[in-house]
């Protein structure tokens, strides 16, 4: 007689197969005792296929930690609808019969692994990849570019498709002045990533290569010239956040918008953003920047 191997085993109840009727019982209540994820797919999404069983290889590895329910969403839209779910696969965590936390589209394993780490309370967390991510980001605060390149390039040596350490190497190479090499850096992060830092050095990107070829001087002798120039303040600006001067770029497209929002299709404050976005959502340039813009255009 052979018996299975116990590490292979799949509690019955650790990953089922829900419905509108049960999601009640299967999701909000189970969530009550242990996190749940939901995985909201259809039998005809691709990237689901690859979603799926990824994810049922990340809940079993937690050992008991999280549950996972499985909801077809043509067959059940009811909850999906309820949820917001635009498209999928999206996957939401419950905890205390509640909505957590969520993520769409498939995703790699490392980012899997991380999101069910912080659910179940950080068990099983790479704590070393955690502190290289931290010295990387202090590195690169004190200019360190070599400390930096050699925390993240360690990162990438045990996850290589970790995005904030792909992202924290393109900044090096940003810090550095090789804007090629950084973009070939963040091309390898997913070309839809929601990760922010990988957002943030996209934006950057774009900023640089929008650049104009004039001289700083020369335009800033032409807006001493003519205030109301706004063609030469939006290329300073762009100038300005170029060179890195995020702030300086902001208070130059915040004086375009406030004498004239629409000037050439509102191309202020469509900079504006991505300099937002350059400088990271929650950096006090944007933060702000976002209330001075908000006053502005609701005054």
């Amino acid at each position: 007689m052979t018996f299975a191997d116990p590490s292979l085993t799949t509690p019955p109840d650790l990953i089922k197969d829900g419905t509108d009727a049960t999601f009640m019982q299967d999701v909000v209540e189970a969530s009550k005792h242990q996190p749940v994820i939901v995985d909201f797919w259809a039998t005809w999404c691709g990237p689901c296929r690859t979603l799926g069983p990824a994810l049922e290889k990340a809940v079993r590895a937690a050992k008991g930690a999280v549950k996972m329910v499985k909801i077809d969403v043509d067959a059940n839209p009811a909850y999906a609808g309820q949820l917001r779910v635009q498209s999928i696969p999206t996957v939401y965590a419950f905890v205390n019969g509640q909505p957590v936390d969520g993520f769409q589209g498939a995703v790699p394993d490392s980012q899997i692994k991380a999101f069910i780490d912080k659910l179940t309370g950080g068990e099983g967390v790479n704590t070393d990849v955690e502190q290289l991510l931290s010295l990387g980001e202090e590195s690169l605060t004190l200019n360190d570019l070599g400390g930096a390149a050699q925390a993240f390039a360690h990162v990438l040596t045990m996850e290589p498709d970790n995005q904030k350490a792909i992202a924290g190497m393109a900044r090096v190479y940003l810090a550095e002045g090789d804007a090629e090499q950084a973009a070939q850096t963040i091309a390898m992060a997913p070309a839809d990533s929601a990760d922010p830092a990988v957002q943030a050095v996209r934006a950057q990107l774009a900023l640089a290569s929008a650049a104009p070829t004039g001289a700083t001087a020369e335009l800033e002798a032409k807006l001493a010239a003519d205030k109301n120039d706004h063609e030469a303040r939006f290329d300073l600006a762009q100038a300005l956040a170029s060179a890195g001067d995020l702030k300086g770029a902001v208070d130059h497209l915040l004086t375009i918008v406030q004498a004239d929002r629409d000037w050439n299709e509102q191309a202020a404050r469509k900079q504006l953003l991505t300099v937002f976005e350059a400088a990271g959502p929650n950096s006090e340039v944007a933060r702000d920047g976002r209330r001075r813009l908000s006053s502005i255009l609701f005054s």
